[in-house]
């Protein structure tokens, strides 16, 4: 189908393609646990801290970035403010601002562990997951038996191409905590990756029977059904994980490749739109509109959207076949035929078919 999600609460993919589930863990420290020499400046630091704690946990970023900053004026050692701060600018989608501030309070405090563990979420966000595993195993030692640390581990893992220590990370994250809806969901997304359906089955059906609102489960879930035919009943999962989410591309760009099964082009191609609109980098999304184009009879505009799909990610699935069937509509049999070896070679049997029947 299209993307299959993670949880992050999440990442995604379907059908289009997976996405692991990355949890985030939010760690407010508490003036407690801060040590300050005697001072009229350190004692309005905390106050700011503290004013800056209360706006983070009602969600008020931009006044808690306010008070964070104020503090650290007052305190500009403050690595904990720096820390706190980089969690407000992440929640505010700022993740510049984010990766700068977590990397101020590690210089500040070489030991801070809290801040390597976020700094490692918003490396593996921004792409840089090679950073993002240095992070994680810089603070290996002190958060190995944590089951959001695990969960990490396993995303970047995913993201390093490495399924066999995502595996292994993710089934340690279970093992801490059987209740991790983040790691089965993540996890699923990987089996599911590895065309390991009924484990994947197993995982998701757990995750929502923890939380029914995870929206990535929802979306996986869909997944799953889509990959059976049961369109109409994945496309009521895949509404449900926008109904929490609506602007999620891979939940967009699922829906559409759905509508595209039901025989509905007309909605489909507003949401394949919107999609790639907020990605346009999501191979399965181009593989989408691609399908649309066909449906439309418009091949040589199918072509150029599929292969946009090569370039991106030539994993996706039964690429070859749409390839294979657009070349032969403008007309190029022999290169409809090379499409379809090319994807009989990667175990894809609807182009194994089409060769057969239409090549020698």
């Amino acid at each position: 189908m299209n993307d299959f999600s993670i949880g992050r609460h999440s990442i995604t993919k379907v059908g289009n393609s997976i996405r692991p589930l990355v949890v985030e863990l939010l760690i407010i420290y508490s003036l407690a646990l801060i040590v300050f020499s005697c001072t009229k400046s350190s004692d309005e630091a905390a106050q700011f801290f503290l004013r800056g704690n209360v706006q983070l946990q009602k969600r008020e970023y931009r006044e808690a970035i306010r008070y964070y900053t104020e503090a650290i004026e007052k305190k500009n050692d403050f690595a904990d403010a720096y820390n706190n701060r980089g969690l407000a600018k992440f929640r505010n989608d700022d993740r510049e601002g984010a990766l700068a501030d977590y990397t101020k309070a590690i210089e500040t405090d070489p030991d801070f562990g809290t801040a390597y563990f976020n700094r490692a979420e918003v490396r593996l966000e921004t792409g840089d997951a090679t950073g993002s595993l240095a992070d994680l195993q810089r603070i290996e030692k002190q958060y190995r038996d944590s089951t959001f640390y695990q969960t990490r581990l396993g995303d970047t893992y995913v993201r390093l191409n490495n399924p066999a220590l995502a595996q292994s990370a993710y089934d340690r994250a279970i093992q801490l905590d059987p209740d991790n809806v983040e790691a089965l969901t993540n996890r699923a997304a990987l089996y599911y990756s590895q065309k390991q359906y009924e484990q994947a089955e197993h995982d998701i059906q757990r995750a929502l029977q923890l939380n029914p609102k995870q929206d990535a489960a929802l979306n996986n879930q869909s997944l799953l059904l889509a990959r059976t035919g049961k369109y109409a009943e994945a496309l009521a999962y895949v509404e449900r994980a926008l109904a929490i989410k609506s602007n999620q591309p891979y939940y967009l760009n699922n829906k559409a490749y759905l509508l595209l099964m039901l025989h509905r082009p007309a909605d489909a191609f507003p949401l394949v739109q919107e999609s790639l609109r907020l990605d346009n980098q999501n191979a399965w999304a181009h593989r989408t509109l691609g399908i649309y184009f066909l449906d439309q009879v418009q091949p040589a505009k199918a072509l150029t959207e599929f292969r946009q799909a090569e370039k991106i990610d030539a994993s996706v699935d039964q690429l070859y076949y749409y390839i294979g069937t657009a070349e032969l509509a403008v007309g190029n049999a022999t290169g409809a035929c090379e499409a379809w070896r090319r994807g009989e070679s990667a175990g894809d049997e609807q182009a194994a078919t089409a060769r057969k029947k239409a090549c020698r």
